[in-house]
């Protein structure tokens, strides 16, 4: 006969007795409400600790009276004016260069095609690279002055001006 040395983890409950209903349950006792203690203070002559002060409320906050610098209708205006005016810059300098690019690899004749004694046309394309340069950067300068520098002058007056008000305040 052998004995198991653990006992299954889930064993029938024993058959309940049978006892006699009880007539009326018994009420369960209600646990009464604590007072409100205050705290056990190591000295008595302590005072009572001071109530913790409401967490302040949000501030009011002043509305300004004119829209911020950054949301002012020209930045709206110069930011396009400005991205224009490097796209143009851009591409043009680019542009030539892919032109010579294209040129050098699908059209190798007209690269090696002489243009005076022993200059070849590829040589001049090359060297032209530089006045296109030169060309873009007057593009750029010229966009600046006529388009791009008008507007932020006007920013940097208006936002002058947003200063001085608020230095007044």
């Amino acid at each position: 006969m052998s004995h198991d040395p653990y006992p299954p983890p889930h064993r029938t409950p024993p058959p309940y007795a049978a006892s006699p209903p009880s007539p009326s349950p018994q009420p369960q006792p209600q646990p009464h409400p604590q007072p409100h203690r205050q705290p056990h203070l190591t000295y008595p002559w302590q005072p009572a600790p001071a109530p913790a002060p409401p967490p302040p409320g949000p501030a009011p906050r002043r509305q300004p009276q004119h829209a911020p610098l950054g949301h002012h209708s020209d930045l709206r205006v110069l930011r396009p004016a400005y991205r224009w005016q490097r796209r143009v810059a851009t591409l043009t300098a680019l542009g030539y260069f892919l032109v010579f690019l294209v040129l050098s690899a699908c059209a190798p004749s007209v690269t090696t095609a002489r243009v005076a004694d022993g200059l070849p046309a590829g040589l001049l394309l090359a060297l032209a690279q530089l006045p296109v340069t030169l060309l873009a950067i007057a593009l750029y300068e010229h966009t600046a002055r006529r388009h791009v520098d008008p507007l932020a002058r006007r920013i940097r007056h208006q936002a002058e001006v947003d200063a001085r008000r608020e230095a007044r305040r």
